[in-house]
């Protein structure tokens, strides 16, 4: 990052992964009057305002809550539903999977058994696996994103499960959209990284022209299910619904 910050742009936009072991280089280029946007969540020690112009996120609790409220209503509102969250300390996702346990306290007959938590998102087919041997007769499983919903999904088929266990994830990637349409994944909540975008294209611009702008900005989620996710599909990428999307939906 620093090699980045020393050809002197005028705009950084970016998302510190790890809010303290970045810190020092947000500092540094703060400090060579570069305006920072940030995606998510802000690098720890700097300030609104003097540090960095402000923070753009998608309503990451709202997309777990969104998610939690998908899954409740799919299974009627009784059951035992499992977590996969992401075991690190990162705001998004924390928040995201606080906005499922919320959202879950909305069905006093569901019942969380038990949260799986993983580090590699690509490797999230061994904690289905684990839900389901602890688990077998499990009514739902939730995911933090699309990406270790996957995962989950593929245990869930390797196990001769799918359409027995309900599933809810945040996100909307292709493979995940495609599963919805086709009746593999009941939904969740979505958020809408074109229009973060587009924010964070008009906040920087603001700054540069020396315009007051709002210190943290959060894009609402969607709420993906079957029923809406071809136009889910359009909202969120702001393109027209793809024929591949199209043809694997399930009436």
């Amino acid at each position: 990052m620093k090699q980045l910050w020393q050809k002197k742009p005028d705009i950084l936009v970016s998302i510190p992964t790890d809010a303290t072991a970045t810190a020092d280089a947000y500092k540094q280029a703060a400090a060579a009057g570069i305006k920072i946007v940030f995606m998510d969540q802000r690098a720890d020690g700097l300030e609104a305002g003097k540090d960095y112009v402000s923070v753009v996120s998608a309503d990451n609790y709202g997309n777990g809550y969104a998610s939690g409220t998908v899954l409740g209503d799919a299974l009627g509102g009784k059951g035992k539903v499992a977590m996969v969250y992401y075991d690190a300390n990162f705001a998004p996702t924390n928040q995201r999977d606080e906005g499922f346990r919320d959202a879950m306290k909305n069905y006093p007959d569901i019942e969380i058994v038990t949260e799986q938590g993983f580090t590699d998102e690509s490797g999230c087919a061994e904690q289905g696996d684990a839900i389901l041997t602890q688990f077998p007769n499990i009514d739902g499983i939730y995911a933090s994103w699309d990406v270790p919903m996957e995962g989950v999904l593929s245990a869930v088929r390797a196990a001769g499960m799918e359409g027995k266990v309900t599933l809810a994830c945040n996100d909307l990637g292709n493979n995940v959209a495609r599963e919805i349409a086709s009746g593999n994944i009941a939904g969740g909540g979505a958020q809408m990284p074109y229009d973060q975008g587009v924010a964070e294209a008009k906040l920087a611009a603001l700054a540069l022209l020396g315009e007051e702008t709002p210190s943290y900005v959060a894009v609402p989620a969607e709420t993906v299910t079957h029923e809406n996710v071809l136009e889910a599909y359009t909202d969120v990428y702001h393109v027209e619904t793809p024929d591949w999307l199209k043809e694997a939906y399930v009436e």
